[in-house]
């Protein structure tokens, strides 16, 4: 066997072959390395997966150390600049870019699915008027399950492509009314008359107004941004709806899972936490102080670095160039300057540059995000808008993949063992 290892187990002088494809070798592989037949064989430890693939996927290609990052090959630079949401969305559930027709059919259907259920504008509703809007997503993207029990028929590829354009159809309105119950405002329903990103800023912001209209420039630079968020691999939301996903369960309670996944500070959140730090700073005047509290571990850097990349995000730099888009049209945040500098200092300082620090895609995000006014509540909102065309295509593949299992991670027990149970009239009894 060429590709392979040899592994040498010293407890008990056995060797062992284990054949390695596509770079990795199989977890079960090393069932077979065991010092006894009671023995359950050797098992891998792996807290947060850092080394441990889950699935061989075909959607999203991520080089760390390059930065590089393309959906179904094509460079995320390339669908940036030239492409739109709906086509991505299509691209990376599909595997392959819609031909003129398909992609006005797509279109179409996902324009006139846009609107929910009166019954799900009333559970919406219910919510206190302080609820977070990511916590009123998740509960409206899991309550979709029980207006369309049809999803559970996951097998009926024709089924799949109905609720995968529900689903996508229907986020930005959800998402929207989620940002007007905040504001206790009514909430707007969709106009089938307007582009996706277009009817999104209308359902969020349409007031008196008979026709709301959007400048083209924020309406393309929330477009880019949905882009950007389409699919980043097998990141924290995403393995959360295979795992829930490998139940066989509908793709609306897998994608709510993934949403409450992405609420998370540690995920979702770090625009938000950008904003609070670049706030804090105040202004430029500021950084030196701040960045030496980084070095002595008083302060927190955020927007830097990546758990995948080592290098520049790629996103990040179409993001910043995204800004001046914005901008153009809003003025220029404050903030801005103090992030530039900070980016600057950074990326020219040995401590960080060696760490291998560099902006990610939250940095410029939060800045773009409170410049289209959004409160950082909605951040995450955002995000998951834009990751649903990525989960719903990661669930599909976990459906068709004939070898993926449902979810059943080992553990290792530290608890205790056998010990003897003492009836609570005997254990009390001193008391």
């Amino acid at each position: 066997m060429t590709d392979s290892l040899t592994i040498r187990d010293n407890r008990t002088g056995a060797e062992y072959e284990v054949a390695i494809t596509d770079g990795a070798i199989k977890a079960a592989d090393l069932g077979k390395i065991k010092t006894s037949d009671d023995d359950p064989g050797l098992c891998t430890y792996d807290p947060g997966f850092t080394n441990t693939a889950s699935c061989k996927s075909a959607i999203t290609y991520i080089d760390g150390d390059k930065g590089i990052l393309e959906y179904r090959g094509y460079p995320i630079e390339q669908l940036a600049e030239k492409s739109t949401f709906l086509e991505v969305a299509y691209l990376v559930v599909y595997g392959e870019l819609p031909t003129k027709e398909q992609y006005e059919s797509w279109v179409h259907e996902i324009t006139y699915h846009t609107f929910v259920h009166e019954n799900v504008k009333g559970l919406m509703q219910g919510f206190r008027y302080d609820a977070h809007p990511m916590g009123m997503l998740m509960a409206s993207v899991g309550a979709l399950s029980t207006f369309y029990p049809d999803a559970r028929n996951i097998a009926d590829a024709d089924n799949r492509h109905m609720q995968i354009v529900r689903m996508i159809a229907k986020m930005p309105t959800l998402g929207a009314w989620s940002f007007r119950h905040a504001q206790g405002k009514p909430y707007v329903y969709p106009d089938n008359e307007l582009s996706y990103t277009e009817n999104f800023l209308a359902m969020l912001f349409k007031m008196s107004e008979l026709k709301f209209s959007a400048d083209p420039r924020l309406v393309r630079a929330l477009d880019v941004l949905l882009i950007l968020h389409a699919d980043h691999e097998q990141n924290c939301s995403t393995n959360a709806v295979r795992s829930v996903g490998s139940s066989q369960v509908d793709p609306y309670s897998a994608v709510a899972a993934g949403v409450g996944a992405l609420y998370g500070p540690l995920h979702g959140g770090a625009n938000e936490a950008v904003l609070r730090m670049l706030k804090r700073i105040g202004s430029v005047e500021n950084i030196p102080a701040f960045i030496e509290g980084v070095k002595a571990g008083n302060e927190r850097l955020m927007g830097f670095g990546h758990r995948v990349y080592k290098n520049f995000d790629p996103r990040a730099k179409i993001i910043k160039k995204a800004c001046d888009d914005v901008f153009e049209v809003t003025g220029v945040n404050p903030l801005l300057q103090v992030a530039q500098e900070l980016e600057r200092i950074a990326l020219e300082d040995e401590y960080f540059v060696k760490r291998k620090l560099y902006p990610n895609v939250d940095f410029y995000s939060g800045l773009i995000y409170e410049a289209l006014q959004f409160p950082p509540e909605m951040f995450t909102v955002l995000f998951a808008i834009g990751r649903t065309p990525g989960w719903l295509a990661q669930w599909q593949e976990l459906i068709m993949d004939k070898e993926q299992k449902i979810a059943r991670p080992k553990q290792i027990y530290t608890g205790d063992r056998t010990l003897t149970f003492v009836p609570r009239e005997e254990r009390w009894a001193d008391a």
